[in-house]
């Protein structure tokens, strides 16, 4: 590189260095490292090869909006949490509000000057200039690079060239720190498009395995997905029927835990004796049968879900245990002295009042608490009447394919029935009802003759809302004519022949119901 012959020798020296520092700069900012410590780099050879000492990068806090020692040369970590400025409070805070560099030849004479960080004592405040210049994205100031010069008299020229050098300076900084938010930034949105992807692939999962799009069955999808991934103790609250043995599944399928194992346990179907040895396990000769050890279902759910159906159900001697184990995370096999660790999600249900047996003395209050971390009640079906007819054709589709039957509806009659039913076995009593109906039905369309007397009677329909004689009378009726319609291919006289009555008295029938033939012919 050829130099100006009117340049003195001095400051070719000067130009020379500016450009070596500016190389090695641009070096480090192009590094992987992490950009603190970049940064940190930056002000070293800054202090080294410039002599600007107790360099200084400031960046503007996003969410205070406050200005914030990044990094800072020679200066300790008590003095840089000190180094807070507002936006136009000080020196620094000015030059990021303007946007426009600041020079104090003499900081002991400027007033502005805060010294908040505390280390520059009163003779070096005589002897240092101070010079910020704003770190710029765009034309908005994201931040601020400041130094200390040994002050010197004549400093006019020689400060306008450390000013333009830290202008460059800070517009390889800028690039850095915009390039690292970006890269933050994709990260983030990289990170919430997979969460989002997880959740809709959790919803997916959900919807295929629990049926119900009403509100409560929405807010119950809700609070799974809140907890699925957390250790918490989940209590799974509802009557009979309601579905939490699937939400307990939904709960481990959903979670971190899924590739472990699912092991359920029914607390009301084993004598006390033997629930003990089934939760624990047992050595061998723990008691008179206990021929080998056995491990319980705390060991076989390690890594995975444990999940306690009717924990309502168990005995006060149980119930000591298993708070042992929840508080411990530790356990014990029957009649072993080796203490075993527990690392399981456990999962517990129960359609008994277990506040009522806390103050009757059935159910142990700290138990109760314990189990009691995240509550999730599953609403009757009576509770959720818009899911009955979405439920009931999944069970239709299901046990159709499974008897290898073709049942393509549910009649309206059958409808009406099932949706003024006030269900008190819930899903599941609805579960055994469509089975009922698909297998002695022999048509295509399941209609009410289908369905189990309990909800033909009035003592079991909606008192609400209670279907007539004249109205189940003329659903059963319509229901008979449209079918009869749909075997003939629309034709009023076969329908007649197939219904084994007169053309007439079809023909009244279809005028009086509103039954249009024509829909009923193939074209």
């Amino acid at each position: 590189m050829e130099l100006d012959s009117n340049i003195s020798p001095e400051h070719q020296d000067i130009g020379l260095q500016d450009l070596s520092c500016l190389y090695e700069i641009t070096k480090n900012l192009a590094s992987i490292a992490h950009l603190q410590d970049r940064l940190q780099k930056v002000v070293s050879i800054l202090a080294d090869m410039k002599r600007m000492e107790n360099g200084t990068v400031t960046i503007v806090n996003p969410t205070s909006r406050e200005l914030e020692i990044e990094v800072a040369h020679s200066i300790t970590a008590e003095a840089r949490r000190r180094g807070k400025y507002k936006l136009g409070e000080g020196i620094t805070g000015r030059v990021v509000a303007t946007g426009e560099p600041i020079i104090v030849p003499q900081i002991g004479e400027e007033p502005l000057f805060l010294n908040r960080t505390r280390t520059r004592g009163d003779e070096q405040k005589k002897k240092s200039s101070f010079l910020c210049v704003p770190v710029k994205a765009g034309n908005q100031s994201i931040g601020a690079l400041s130094v200390d010069r040994v002050y010197e008299q004549g400093f006019g020229s020689q400060s306008e060239q450390d000013m333009r050098f830290l202008t460059v300076v800070s517009g390889l900084i800028s690039q850095a720190v915009q390039r690292v938010q970006a890269v933050n930034r994709e990260k983030e949105a990289l990170h919430q498009e997979n969460q989002q992807l997880k959740r809709e692939l959790a919803a997916r999962s959900r919807i295929k395995d629990i049926i119900g799009n009403s509100s409560r069955m929405q807010e119950v999808f809700e609070m799974v997905h809140r907890v699925a991934d957390s250790n918490a103790t989940v209590l799974l609250r509802g009557e009979s029927g309601t579905g939490k043995t699937l939400v307990a599944k939904a709960l481990h399928h959903n979670s971190v835990r899924s590739k472990g194992p699912f092991i359920v346990v029914n607390c009301s179907a084993l004598p006390e004796t033997l629930l003990e040895s089934e939760l624990f396990g047992h050595e061998k000769g723990a008691f008179t049968g206990a021929v080998e050890r056995k491990s319980g279902r705390f060991e076989q759910a390690e890594g995975g879900t444990l999940f306690l159906d009717e924990i309502g159900e168990i005995s006060p001697a149980v119930q000591v245990k298993l708070l042992n184990v929840i508080q411990e995370r530790t356990f014990q096999r029957l009649g072993g002295t080796t203490i075993l660790k527990s690392n399981i999600r456990l999962v517990a249900a129960t359609n008994r009042d277990l506040e009522t047996a806390v103050k009757e003395g059935h159910f142990r209050e700290d138990l109760y608490y314990r189990l009691n971390v995240f509550p999730v009640y599953l609403p009757p079906l009576r509770e959720r009447r818009t899911d009955i007819l979405l439920l009931a054709e999944f069970f239709l589709d299901a046990y159709s394919r499974e008897n290898a039957k073709k049942i393509d509806r549910i009649s309206t009659s059958a409808i009406d029935l099932l949706i003024q039913y006030h269900w008190p076995g819930n899903v599941r009593e609805l579960q055994n009802c469509m089975e009922r109906a698909v297998l002695i039905c022999d048509g295509s369309a399941i209609k009410s003759i289908h369905l189990p007397p309990t909800l033909q009677s009035s003592e079991t329909v909606d008192s609400d809302n209670p279907l007539s004689l004249a109205t189940a009378v003329e659903n059963f009726e319509r229901e008979l004519i449209i079918e009869a319609l749909k075997q003939s291919n629309g034709n009023q006289t076969k329908a007649a022949k197939y219904l084994d009555t007169s053309l007439r008295i079809i023909n009244y029938k279809i005028h009086n119901y509103g039954i249009d033939p024509r829909q009923f012919k193939v074209k």
